[in-house]
């Protein structure tokens, strides 16, 4: 493909790099993965839709966070899968998908962080000025909270991509498991420093912004929770908030693990599994942990597996 006796708009995508004997594990166990995320996650966001209870900011603001996991896996997992019996040299993107897939992967992860602070604002609300928590957190404002979280990565993003999309092409390899920005500027033979240069700007930026801004929204949290002697209001804190962190945390490791790996270039199949596990396991847990730890949501899962079962058992009975 380093010739250019190919198509030019046709590149070579690394994908899933797995032997002959673990090719079937590996396709069943990433299908089952996916089939998990896609189900889980618009699965809650149907429940929070669909149910007039839940349409409280906490619980429209997850929906974000279930829409993004769900999103960022379906523009990774389905291509993997397509291509993981293939071998490498028969794995072929054209090059307008690969760009649609870089921007999508990059959407998604800056998403990931903008949609966890509003989500860190509302608890901060909820828990610190819970008198004014009604009129401050409306429906306009979760509105306005979440168009804020999408656009900022969106015009982030495209800045991001477009910067590599004006590069010309001498190379057709992309060595990663999908297209991402750093494979889209590699293909050009041109200076890539506005594009060193605004990553890694967009990168400090993002994670500062998004780690500052929860650590301190925590810390006010944590100090009203150390001067209320209300155990009500400890426990709800830590109930919530717990959650959000232990989301939050998920996050932020699995996604900084693929920075710190960047500098190790040894460690470049680390970094490649690394970038795929952020776009598997979080959406995967994320559903589990809120789904599982928000009580309301909780109960409503068990309700409608319950009214299934009875359901199911009295077809079965009626025969």
């Amino acid at each position: 493909m380093e010739n250019q006796t190919f198509n030019p708009d046709l590149l070579q995508v690394e994908g899933l790099k797995v032997t002959p004997e673990t090719a079937i594990p590996a396709f069943i166990i990433l299908l089952l993965f996916y089939i998990f995320i896609m189900v889980s996650n618009v699965g809650l966001v149907v429940l929070i839709s669909t149910d007039p209870s839940l349409h409280q900011p906490m619980y429209l603001l997850l929906c974000n966070m279930s829409v993004n996991d769900a999103f960022g896996a379906s523009i990774i997992i389905p291509r993997l899968l397509s291509d993981i019996f293939l071998p490498i040299s028969a794995r072929f993107i054209r090059y307008s998908e690969c760009v649609v897939q870089a921007f999508s992967a990059h959407l998604h992860a800056s998403c990931v962080h903008t949609v966890m602070m509003i989500m860190a604002f509302d608890r901060y609300v909820a828990i610190c000025n819970p008198l004014r928590y009604a009129v401050i957190m409306t429906g306009r404002m979760v509105l306005k909270l979440s168009l804020s979280a999408w656009t900022v990565s969106l015009v982030l993003v495209l800045i991001l991509i477009g910067l590599s999309v004006r590069l010309s092409r001498c190379r057709f390899v992309v060595s990663h498991p999908f297209c991402d920005n750093a494979s889209l500027f590699k293909l050009s033979c041109e200076s890539v420093v506005i594009n060193n240069f605004y990553g890694l700007t967009f990168t400090v930026v993002l994670l500062s912004s998004s780690l500052g801004s929860i650590t301190l929204t925590y810390l006010k949290i944590a100090v009203v929770c150390l001067r209320s002697r209300s155990e009500v209001l400890n426990r709800r804190a830590l109930q919530t908030c717990a959650t959000h962190l232990a989301v939050y945390t998920l996050m932020f490791v699995s996604g900084f693990s693929i920075v710190i790996l960047h500098r190790f270039p040894q460690l470049s199949d680390h970094r490649k599994l690394a970038s795929i596990l952020f776009h598997v396991v979080p959406p995967a847990m994320n559903s589990i942990i809120y789904g599982l730890q928000i009580k309301v949501v909780r109960q409503k899962i068990l309700i409608m597996f319950g009214k299934t079962l009875f359901k199911n058992s009295k077809t079965l009975y009626s025969y």
